[in-house]
């Protein structure tokens, strides 16, 4: 007999059990852990990876002109010693100098832009139009980034490859022009960006800093509720290391412009700093809040970020080997799009302009400065090389370092093929099996990238791609299973975070 009493009476005292669906509550409770944990995280990562960038910063100001120095002495003093070798220079110091030298050049072509006018100019614009420019800013910034790297690296590889191949380029003379006119507009570039920045810190109402800080969070809509992989992840994580920085710099840069205005007051800088805690934070709190709801809405665990810092790592351990295939700070740039060229030439540009030197006092300052910061560079190298080398070793990737995995190819059994790299590389194998590293790389030949392109890397760090067959030593029968793509081969710097090339 239905009633309404018996109705409302059964609403009343309706029970339920949920362990009956425990996994789906387990599963959310987990969740709200990795939320939880996400911030701190992040944040290893970014602090990690902001020293990593700092590294490569510094590198351009101290250890950079001593390699320069030691290039050009080489070339010097080349017919004191006889021509045994028959480079001229190694295609490590041929980099050194073309990096002096565009240093150089678009130093002295920033001077005639004139930072004043500039400000002044786009002083006199609306709010609206400077958050418009300002956006349109960071587009090209993120743009220019992409392609500037490809231009660095023709014009070292113009300069540097055999001699004897047949010609396919241009010349390192028209790269090098390329090159320097790249620096050039992308410091100019900077420039303007900082400039915007230093409008919105001077102007009365702070009207315009309060809208160039709330467009960081419409970064989160354009993010979150994307599809995101755990390689898109990491080339997103490698994007928020290089912009938080390069805002650090920024922030820098509008310190000195307004101390220089207010005659170095030290009262000053307290006016500034809420302005810069305000910039800071909100970059940190839209980092956190963008990764946290990425991670929760791909079921990606917090552990990801771990495995990001290794790949990091990696890349500064690999960098260190006497075989090492590039430099350390070309390999920050096409790891997080990160040129530090423009960057620092716009600083000396900055600092050269704001900063007088006169008499001899000033002088023993700057070379003191200058000591100073090669202490510094050097300590922040030994202490990232440390934990560098940590990392890997938790991650348990020492034998990448030294034992790729090679894939046999078509009419050519894996045996030969690894013994063909390992004499390519330099590694040699003694009676026991065991390895050794040459002291000296040794000169590859033409057909060994094609073994290099072939090879497979370890299954560390990986997302599932596709699906491959796998053929068992006893051959069997065929497995499927999801094809890897490793983190430590993705070394292109994407615009959004979330294309892979």
């Amino acid at each position: 007999d239905l009633s309404l009493l018996r109705f409302i009476s059964a609403e009343l005292t309706r029970g339920y059990f949920l362990e009956h669906n425990e996994a789906k509550y387990t599963e959310r409770r987990e969740r709200v852990y990795t939320c939880m944990r996400i911030p701190k995280e992040l944040e290893k990562l970014m602090f990690f990876g902001i020293f990593l960038c700092l590294d490569a910063f510094l590198y351009v100001f101290t250890l950079l002109p001593l390699r320069v120095f030691l290039a050009m002495f080489r070339f010097i003093t080349l017919p004191c010693y006889g021509l045994r070798d028959r480079r001229l220079l190694q295609p490590a110091q041929v980099c050194d100098i073309l990096k002096g030298v565009i240093l150089v050049i678009c130093y002295f072509m920033m001077h005639y832009v004139d930072y004043s006018m500039m400000y002044h100019l786009i002083r006199g614009q609306s709010v609206i139009k400077l958050y418009i420019i300002y956006n349109m800013l960071e587009v090209a910034d993120r743009l220019i980034s992409s392609f500037g790297q490809d231009i660095l690296d023709a014009l070292y590889w113009t300069a540097t490859e055999p001699k004897e191949r047949k010609r396919a380029h241009i010349g390192v003379i028209p790269h090098f022009f390329m090159a320097v006119l790249y620096v050039f507009l992308h410091a100019i570039l900077i420039m303007v960006q900082a400039t915007t920045l230093n409008v919105a810190f001077n102007s009365h109402n702070k009207s315009l800093l309060t809208i160039m800080m709330s467009n960081n969070f419409v970064e989160i809509k354009g993010s979150v509720f994307k599809k995101f992989e755990k390689n898109n992840l990491f080339q997103m994580s490698n994007s928020d290391i290089k912009e938080r920085f390069t805002n650090y710099v920024l922030l820098l840069i509008v310190c000195l412009r307004n101390m220089e205005q207010f005659s170095w007051n030290p009262d000053h800088l307290w006016v500034l700093f809420p302005d810069v805690c305000m910039v800071v934070a909100s970059e940190i709190a839209v980092d956190i809040v963008k990764h946290a709801f990425i991670t929760k809405f791909n079921d990606i665990t917090a552990d990801v970020y771990s495995e990001y810092r290794a790949s990091l790592a990696f890349d500064l351990v690999s960098s260190r080997q006497k075989n090492a295939y590039t430099d350390y700070s070309d390999s920050v740039s096409r790891r997080m799009g990160f040129i530090p060229l423009p960057l620092a030439v716009l600083l000396i540009r900055v600092v050269t302009s704001s900063i007088k030197v006169q008499g001899v006092l000033a002088y023993v300052c700057v070379v003191l400065f200058y000591c100073g910061l090669i202490s510094l560079k050097v300590l922040n190298s030994i202490v990232l090389l440390g934990k560098s080398c940590q990392y890997v070793k938790e991650a348990k990737m020492e034998e990448k370092l030294f034992n790729p995995v090679i894939t046999a190819t078509p009419g050519k059994p894996a045996g030969k093929q690894q013994s063909a790299f390992k004499s390519a590389q330099g590694i040699s194998t003694d009676e026991n099996g065991s390895t050794s590293v040459t002291n000296q790389p040794v000169h590859q030949k033409e057909n060994t990238p094609s073994l290099l392109v072939t090879s497979n890397s370890d299954q560390f760090l990986t997302t599932p791609d596709g699906e491959e067959k796998d053929i068992s030593q006893d051959s069997s029968e065929l497995k499927h299973r999801s094809a890897k793509k490793d983190l430590l081969e993705i070394d292109r710097f994407t615009i959004c975070g979330n294309r892979i090339d």
